[in-house]
């Protein structure tokens, strides 16, 4: 189900390319085979986009209907601490695989940035 017509432009051009381009990978993930890694990361990034596009959409009903925002706050919130706890286990299970490569710099960055998180978690808890 291909357009024939120009890529549109706009959030809304943007998305109807989007669903056209999702429809086509749905028919060919069908036919092929894929790197099972690789399509995990796109089932991650599916569902990070799902999830926000259903918080915009949640967003804009409270808006429309005078509600706060406070909800909508919390619900990202909680998809960003699902959203890192999925990225935390991939990158645990990458630093098993002795083919892959980290720079030094990036690990300690990482390092550094959950022993500070670690702190803060262990505030709330």
């Amino acid at each position: 189900m291909k357009s024939e017509s120009a890529p549109k432009t706009g959030i809304d051009g943007r998305l109807e390319n989007a669903i056209i381009e999702l429809l086509t990978l749905q028919e060919l993930l069908s036919a092929d085979e894929v790197d099972t890694r690789l399509l995990t990361d796109f089932r991650d990034a599916l569902n990070r986009v799902r999830n926000t596009a259903w918080a915009v959409q949640q967003f804009i009903v409270s808006q429309l209907s005078d509600q706060g925002p406070a909800g909508l706050t919390s619900f990202l919130a909680s998809e960003r601490v699902r959203g890192a706890f999925q990225l935390c286990r991939s990158v645990q299970q990458d630093l098993k695989r002795e083919e892959v490569e980290f720079q030094k710099g990036q690990l300690s960055e990482l390092y550094g940035i959950i022993t500070q998180l670690q702190g803060q978690l262990k505030e709330r808890l």
